[in-house]
């Protein structure tokens, strides 16, 4: 079975003041109706790479690739009424802040039911959205969607913003720290959402995150960023295996809670890493 999507030799740079700056290079991954991992600290690469694949790379960026294709769909050349049938009906990503993500002066049952409008479904748009609420453990949806995304929590705002994503059940999901600001009860869920979604309808699901704990068990295997680069991958109950020193540093930080570990451990750094 082809895979659902391709990615080589990916590449995205800004300009500075001394050149062009890569912030991704040469990234490769194939994906197939599974869930796969992009770890790595914070300046890696991670969500600019979800990013480029959406076409959402910010102007002043330039993301090159040379090949980018999901479900048989060249992404390098795709016209702008292309990405609009693409995005929200079969391909979505779940942004890191939702406050940044929400439309500010739109109601969120407004935003919810315009996602489902705009791809075929007018006549069950409340209902559907007022169910993905539900799903997402909103006790009052009907609430919710009259209010503001200003009159909501961050972790409400989150849970609001998967559910968006979520409303039209896409194809390929890609989720930005999706879990961040939520409590473990409705993080528990929210993951039960996207593996049945995975199991059930088949959706390939990026799974971006600096949790390892997280990735190692709730994904099927894991792309290892550093400096723009995927250093490692491997599958995900296969992670404490790791090879690369940047890996096996990053296993080391997390705390543990038998035995007093004084001073705390450090990331011990290789040039070598960046080439």
């Amino acid at each position: 079975m082809s895979p659902l999507l391709s990615v080589e030799n990916l590449r995205i740079s800004f300009p500075s003041r001394q050149g062009p700056v890569e912030v991704v290079r040469g990234v490769s991954f194939t994906l197939g109706r599974e869930r796969l991992g992009i770890v790595g600290e914070s300046g890696s690469g991670k969500s600019q790479t979800g990013r480029a694949i959406l076409g959402l790379t910010p102007v002043s960026g330039k993301a090159t690739a040379d090949r980018l294709e999901f479900d048989g769909i060249d992404l390098r050349n795709a016209t702008p009424a292309k990405w609009r049938s693409l995005r929200g009906a079969r391909m979505s990503m779940v942004m890191q802040d939702p406050k940044f993500s929400l439309n500010p002066v739109m109601t969120i049952g407004k935003q919810l039911m315009e996602a489902v409008k705009l791809h075929g479904g007018a006549s069950e748009a409340r209902d559907k959205s007022v169910a993905m609420l539900e799903a997402v453990q909103i006790r009052d949806p009907g609430r919710v969607m009259a209010a503001y995304p200003h009159e909501l929590s961050g972790g409400m705002g989150q849970r609001a913003m998967i559910a968006m994503m979520l409303v039209t059940e896409p194809d390929l999901l890609i989720a930005d720290e999706p879990t961040s600001a939520l409590d473990v009860t409705v993080q528990i869920e929210v993951l039960r959402i996207l593996d049945r979604l995975v199991s059930e309808r088949g959706m390939g699901l990026i799974f971006i995150s600096h949790d390892l704990e997280l990735v190692s068990t709730f994904c099927d295997r894991v792309l290892v960023m550093y400096a723009g680069r995927v250093v490692e991958e491997l599958d995900a109950a296969k992670m404490n295996e790791a090879k690369h020193p940047y890996t096996r540093g990053l296993l080391g930080c997390l705390p543990k809670i038998v035995g007093d570990v004084r001073p705390l451990p450090v990331l011990a750094r290789d040039a070598a890493w960046l080439e």
